[in-house]
C-alpha cells in the first residue's frame, strides 16, 4: 500500500503528531513526579497501545518496566462485542507493583474496566491509567483516568497505533477514517 492510498482513506486529522508529542511529554513529566522511587510497571494492551507506550516510555526520566497483554473485544469490525478474550497474558507478576496502564483510546471502557479489576484481583499495589484519547460519547462504564490525553468526538479514528482491520496503525497522527472504507458496517 502506498502512502497516497492511506491518505485517500482519511477524512480529516483530529490530533496532530505535534499535539500527541506535547501531551505525552506533559503526562510523562507528571508521572515522573508521581512515581519517583516506586518502580512502576507500564502495561499496554496490544496492538493499539504500542505506539503510545513506546513514545511515553521514552519521554519518562524514571526507571520503569514494561509488559503487554493482548485482549480483544472487537474482531475485525468497528463495534465492540463486549466479550473480553485474553489472547496473551502478562509475563510479569503484578502483585505488590504500582501499575500504570498505558492506553491508546477509551471507547466503551468495557475492556479497560475488566483489565483494571483483573490487575487489582492479582494484587497490584495500585492501578492507574494514562489514556491518550477518550470518546466520552461511547462510554458504557465509568473509568477513573488519572492521566488524561485528548477527548475526541464519536468518530471512527485511526493512526498512532489505532487501526481498522489491522491497517492505518502507522500514521503518526490521529485521523478520522473516511466512511467509504467501512461502508456497510455499523459505526
Amino acid at each position: 500500500m502506498k502512502i497516497a492510498d492511506i491518505q485517500d482513506d482519511i477524512a480529516e486529522e483530529l490530533v496532530s503528531k505535534e499535539q500527541i508529542d506535547a501531551k505525552i511529554r506533559e503526562v510523562a513529566a507528571q508521572v515522573d513526579r508521581d512515581y519517583a522511587g516506586k518502580d512502576p510497571l507500564l502495561i499496554a494492551v496490544l496492538k493499539g497501545a504500542v505506539n503510545t507506550l513506546a513514545a511515553f516510555s521514552q519521554a519518562l526520566s524514571i526507571p520503569v518496566t514494561m509488559d503487554f497483554m493482548s485482549l480483544s473485544s472487537y474482531g475485525s469490525g468497528t463495534v465492540s462485542s463486549g466479550k473480553i478474550t485474553v489472547r496473551q497474558d502478562l509475563s510479569t507478576d503484578v502483585k505488590g507493583r504500582h501499575v500504570l496502564i498505558v492506553e491508546d483510546i477509551i471507547d466503551s471502557g468495557i475492556t479497560l474496566d475488566w483489565l483494571i479489576k483483573e490487575l487489582k484481583r492479582r494484587g497490584a499495589a495500585s492501578v492507574e491509567v494514562f489514556a491518550l484519547l477518550e470518546k466520552p460519547a461511547r462510554h458504557e462504564v465509568h473509568i477513573d483516568v488519572k492521566y488524561k490525553g485528548y477527548e475526541i468526538p464519536d468518530k471512527f479514528v485511526v493512526g498512532f497505533g489505532l487501526d481498522y482491520d489491522e491497517r492505518y496503525r502507522n500514521l503518526d497522527s490521529i485521523a478520522v477514517l473516511a466512511p467509504k472504507v467501512y461502508q456497510g458496517e455499523q459505526q
